[in-house]
C-alpha cells in the first residue's frame, strides 16, 4: 500500500512510460474501472508541437476573468509534480496527490494482472488522477493539454466542448512520423465528431490534413489568418502589444507579458477558443475578460525574465520549431544587446540543428552544457555537440557543469547584456530552482 506523498511519486514514476502498441483501449478500460470520470468533466482539449502551455495559460486566465473556476492539466512540470493538476493556477496539494494515488493503486494492480501487456503507463496514471479529481467537481471547466501527439495520447478519451491544435512542427518524429503531414494526422486525432476545432498558424500541407479530418468528423474549423487574425504592434518595456480581429469584431491594444509574435499567435488561438466555448455554452463573449485575462497571463519558463540587473532569461525552447521562433524574437526585439546563450538539450532532439540556428544570431556567445535528463532520457553530450556544429558555426564553448556555466556567464554580463538559458524544459526547470535560491 502507498502511505506517503513520496511513495505515491515513486509508484507513479516507477511505471513504464510507453507500451509497444499504441492504443486507447487500455486507458478506456482503466477509466471504466474507476467509474468513467472523464465523462463527467467539462473540457477544452489542446494539442500542438509548441505553444500548448502558453495557449492553456491564456485561456485559463480569460476563463477565470469570466468568473469560472478553471482546472488545468499540463506537462511537464517545471518545479513540482503537483503543477500538472492545478485549479486557477494553483497546484493540487501533496495530500491530494496521495489520496488520488491510493484510490487508483488497486485498479492499477488489478489491470497489471488482467492485461497481457500489463497495466497503465506512468502518463495514463497521471491522466486518470486528473480525470478522477475533476470529476469530483473542483472546476467549472478543465483545459486538458495533450501529452504527446494526440490520436493515441491518453487524454484523447475526452469528448470536449472545443478542440484546439496550436502548431505543427518537428518533434517526437520517432513516434509521430517523419513528415509534417504525418505529425499533423496524429495531432488531428483529437478532433471529435461535431466538436469545433480552433487551429493556429500551420503550414499549408499539414493544415490540409487537419482540414480533411475536420471535414470527415463534420467539425466546424476556425483557422488563424483565415477566420480570425492577430497583428503584433511591437514590444515595449517587456510587454507585447497586439490587436485581435474576427469577422466584424476587433479588439485593439491588447498587451501580454509573454514576448514574441508566436505568443501573439498563441493568445489569438486562446481568444478564438474562448469565443467558441462561449458559443457552445450559449454564453456571452466578455471583451473585458479577454483583455484582462491576456494581460494577467504569466508562464514560467517562456522567455521569463528572472533577473533585471543583470538580465537573465529562461526559455523552454526544446525543439527546432521553438528555436526558430526564439531566434526571430531575439533578432527582432533584442538585436541591440550582446547575448550569452547557455544550452542544455536532450539527446533525442535535433540538438545540432538547434545550436546551428542559435549561432546565426550576431553578437552572440553560445555555451553548451550537460544536465541530468528526466527518467532514463539522456542529455546531449555537449563536447560531441560542440565538435559536430563547431565546423559550421562561430566558436561554441562547452562548460560541462551547468552550475559553473551559469556563474561563469553571469560574471561576464555588463550593462545591457543578456544571459539566455534554454534548450530543454527539464534543463530550465533545474536552472530556475538554482537561480531563485542563489541569486535573490
Amino acid at each position: 500500500m502507498i502511505n506517503s506523498y513520496e511513495e505515491a511519486l515513486n509508484f507513479i514514476h516507477g511505471r513504464s512510460q510507453f507500451k509497444k502498441i499504441p492504443t486507447l483501449k487500455r486507458m478506456r478500460r482503466f477509466l471504466d474501472e474507476l467509474g468513467a470520470p472523464d465523462k463527467q468533466v467539462n473540457a477544452i482539449h489542446v494539442a500542438g508541437t509548441n505553444g500548448k502551455g502558453s495557449t492553456v495559460a491564456f485561456l485559463r486566465n480569460i476563463l477565470q476573468q469570466d468568473g469560472n473556476t478553471v482546472g488545468t492539466f499540463t506537462s511537464p512540470f517545471l518545479i513540482k509534480f503537483n503543477e500538472r493538476i492545478s485549479v486557477n493556477g494553483v497546484p493540487i496539494s501533496d495530500k491530494e496527490v496521495l489520496r488520488l494515488t491510493q484510490k487508483l493503486y488497486p485498479v492499477v494492480k488489478k489491470l497489471d494482472q488482467l492485461l497481457p501487456e500489463g497495466g497503465p503507463t506512468e502518463f495514463e496514471i497521471v491522466t486518470a488522477m486528473m480525470f478522477t479529481y475533476f470529476a469530483e467537481g473542483h472546476a467549472d471547466v478543465v483545459i486538458i493539454e495533450v501529452g504527446l501527439g494526440g490520436l493515441f495520447d491518453s487524454t484523447n478519451v475526452i469528448v470536449p466542448k472545443v478542440s484546439v491544435i496550436v502548431t505543427i512542427g518537428w518533434d517526437h518524429m520517432h513516434i509521430l512520423g517523419n513528415t509534417l503531414p504525418k505529425i499533423a494526422y496524429q495531432k488531428a486525432g483529437i478532433i471529435k465528431p461535431g466538436v469545433p476545432v480552433v487551429v493556429g498558424r500551420i503550414d499549408s500541407e499539414p493544415l490540409e490534413v487537419i482540414k480533411r479530418v475536420a471535414e470527415e468528423k463534420q467539425s466546424l474549423i476556425s483557422i488563424l489568418n483565415r477566420d480570425f487574425r492577430a497583428t503584433s504592434t511591437g514590444e515595449n518595456n517587456w510587454q507585447q502589444q497586439f490587436n485581435f480581429a474576427v469577422k466584424s469584431h476587433q479588439i485593439n491594444g491588447l498587451t501580454t507579458h509573454l514576448l514574441g509574435d508566436y505568443q501573439v499567435d498563441n493568445a489569438a488561438v486562446a481568444i478564438a477558443a474562448y469565443r467558441m466555448y462561449c458559443q457552445r455554452l450559449g454564453k456571452p463573449v466578455n471583451l473585458q475578460s479577454i483583455r484582462n485575462g491576456v494581460k494577467a497571463t504569466q508562464w514560467a519558463g517562456r522567455f521569463e525574465r528572472l533577473s533585471i540587473k543583470p538580465t537573465i532569461v529562461l526559455d523552454g525552447a526544446h525543439n527546432i520549431s521553438a528555436v526558430d521562433e526564439l531566434v526571430e524574437l531575439l533578432r527582432t526585439d533584442f538585436s541591440d544587446r550582446r547575448l550569452f546563450i547557455l544550452m542544455g538539450i536532450l539527446a533525442d532532439k535535433q540538438a545540432d540543428k538547434m545550436v546551428t540556428k542559435m549561432a546565426t544570431l550576431p553578437n552572440t556567445e553560445i555555451v553548451l552544457t550537460h544536465f541530468a535528463g528526466p527518467n532514463k532520457r539522456q542529455a546531449a553530450d555537449p563536447e560531441k555537440l560542440e565538435h559536430q556544429v563547431g565546423q559550421t558555426a562561430d566558436p561554441i564553448l562547452t562548460i560541462t557543469d551547468w552550475h559553473q556555466a551559469i556563474n561563469t556567464l553571469k560574471d561576464k554580463l555588463t550593462g545591457n547584456d543578456m544571459l539566455l538559458i534554454t534548450g530543454s524544459l527539464y534543463f530550465i526547470s533545474d536552472a530556475r530552482k538554482y537561480l531563485l535560491s542563489n541569486f535573490k
